[in-house]
């Protein structure tokens, strides 16, 4: 028996696209931001680094888009999915590269998801505003 497994993924082309214009989406506003993109397994395809951002905010780039490519759905959408539950929120807190603010969004292609795309230097909204730019660069819409 032959058993075939295609996982869908983006490719680096498009992730380069999507952080250069998510960089210069910020760039027209005046933002320093971090933007990376990964695939559906969270493998880093594609990161852009703005001079002046927050250094710290390199990793919480990079873990938006991780979050967002491992469950398909927006960062900030977290604490709604949560909801008031204390246990899941001490254990969601505790699981490294869980990042539940906004500026992470999925990458989908269909029904399916691709990857994510993680933006943080600037205030949540305008992360996300960025990372939007970039999956309109590519085509995609959240």
């Amino acid at each position: 028996m032959e058993i075939v497994s295609v996982i869908p993924g983006i490719a680096w082309e498009a992730a380069n696209t999507a952080v250069q214009a998510a960089v210069r989406h910020a760039v027209a506003h005046g933002w320093k931001i971090n933007a990376a993109v990964v695939d559906r397994g969270g493998s880093l395809m594609a990161f852009l680094r703005m001079p002046g951002a927050f250094i710290h905010s390199i990793d919480i780039a990079i873990d938006k888009a991780y979050t967002a490519a491992s469950f398909g759905f927006p960062t900030k959408a977290w604490m709604g999915a949560i909801g008031h539950d204390d246990g899941m929120k001490l254990g969601f807190a505790s699981q490294p590269r869980l990042i539940v603010f906004g500026g992470g969004l999925p990458l989908r292609l269909g029904e399916d998801w691709i990857g994510g795309i993680g933006v943080s230097g600037a205030a949540e909204t305008e992360d996300e505003e960025c990372a939007r730019a970039g999956l309109a660069a590519i085509g995609l819409t959240m």
